[in-house]
């Protein structure tokens, strides 16, 4: 089975900003909140040639894993999130990693937190740009979010995996 994406380090020991970019590079970020409206961690999405790297750094978090996605709307209202509409799926594929009829463009790896409640992980997704003007932009029309969900995702079930409620969102913005 072909994997559009793969992860390229598990744990890094990186602070919001300590990331050095390529000159000219897009570069994006998203601040998380859970439920609460409280500040949990940041997001930095850079693009490259092999699509986009995906850093996350979030604290505060249930131990053990859980479904990360981007979303389709740039919109995170507390407490449930569902303002962030549905997974992000510019190709109407079905959703999940190992599914042969998906993935949507917003399926990410599952997150693995900490027993302390954090976790900091970088991925790469080549099925999404931060370039406007293109069927998977992650800035189109209503712009998109990363959010987090309660459960880990089971990679096939369709349309969500079955990774429930959603516990944190951060809205997707341009930084160049």
């Amino acid at each position: 089975m072909k994997h559009y994406m793969y992860i390229v380090a598990v744990i890094l020991n990186l602070g919001a900003g300590s990331q050095a970019y390529a000159e000219g590079a897009l570069v994006a970020q998203a601040r998380l909140m859970d439920a609460t409206g409280k500040r949990i961690g940041i997001v930095s999405l850079v693009e490259h040639n092999k699509g986009v790297q995906i850093t996350l750094n979030a604290r505060g978090l249930t131990p053990g894993e859980h479904g990360l996605h981007i979303h389709r709307t740039g919109h995170c209202v507390t407490p449930n999130f569902l303002s962030a509409g549905s997974h992000f799926n510019p190709y109407g594929t079905q959703h999940g990693m190992e599914n042969p009829i998906g993935p949507h463009g917003g399926d990410l790896p599952n997150l693995v937190v900490k027993d302390n409640g954090n976790v900091a992980t970088t991925m790469e997704n080549d099925l999404v740009t931060l370039e406007e003007g293109f069927i998977n932009s992650l800035f189109d029309a209503d712009g998109s979010a990363i959010v987090i969900h309660a459960k880990p995702d089971d990679g096939v079930t369709n349309p969500t995996g079955n990774s429930g409620a959603r516990v944190a969102c951060g809205v997707i913005e341009k930084l160049n």
